[in-house]
């Protein structure tokens, strides 16, 4: 009779958890909006599947290095797809802070070390974040906005966020000269001027 008990407890408990879980949202008490308190151990919840996706589809090489006109390149996909939430160079995109979770500023260094934006990441994670984005965060999938090229080539460039940079490059990041603006065709292909 009590092994009965038990089983019956813990089947009672099975349901009661799921209920309880559809009645949590169906009244909408679910923290959705950005300002609402993070869940506990959503960080956690969030980062541990998101971390062994990158690291098990990640391209270990790049397909290119980092030369100048590849950095120049990237710096122009960097300033029109990404300043707009990342910031320039110095300049702080004024609405990242409202985002939730808030936008890394890739210009910027981390707290006290010395490490600018995404660079002691491997240019392979950064080209999977361009190319897939990552939901709930605001950050959208590239990979159909932009060739693998211009992906790679912006990724290297993050990379490299510590080094010298060319100079036209440098003055793109700080937003000092307009990237080539982007022309669409009849065809829905992109070319730059």
């Amino acid at each position: 009779m009590n092994f009965f008990r038990i089983v019956l407890g813990i089947l009672i408990g099975i349901l009661l958890v799921p209920i309880a879980l559809v009645i949590w949202f169906w009244f909408g008490k679910v923290p959705v909006a950005v300002v609402d308190p993070p869940l506990p151990y959503e960080k956690m919840i969030v980062s541990i599947p998101l971390r062994a996706r990158i690291e098990h589809e990640m391209i270990k090489k790049p397909p290119i290095q980092p030369t100048e006109d590849d950095l120049v390149a990237g710096a122009h996909v960097y300033s029109e797809k990404c300043a707009s939430c990342h910031g320039f160079h110095a300049k702080p995109a004024s609405f990242a802070r409202f985002m939730f979770p808030p936008a890394p500023q890739l210009w910027e260094k981390h707290g006290n070390s010395a490490v600018i934006g995404v660079s002691d990441d491997p240019p392979g994670e950064t080209y999977w974040k361009v190319a897939n984005g990552i939901r709930l965060t605001g950050m959208p999938a590239y990979k159909m906005q932009l060739t693998d090229a211009e992906i790679w080539q912006v990724s290297l460039l993050l990379a490299n966020a510590n080094n010298p940079l060319p100079p036209a490059a440098v003055d793109l990041l700080r937003g000092e000269v307009a990237p080539n603006p982007i022309i669409v065709t009849p065809q829905n292909t992109t070319q730059r001027k």
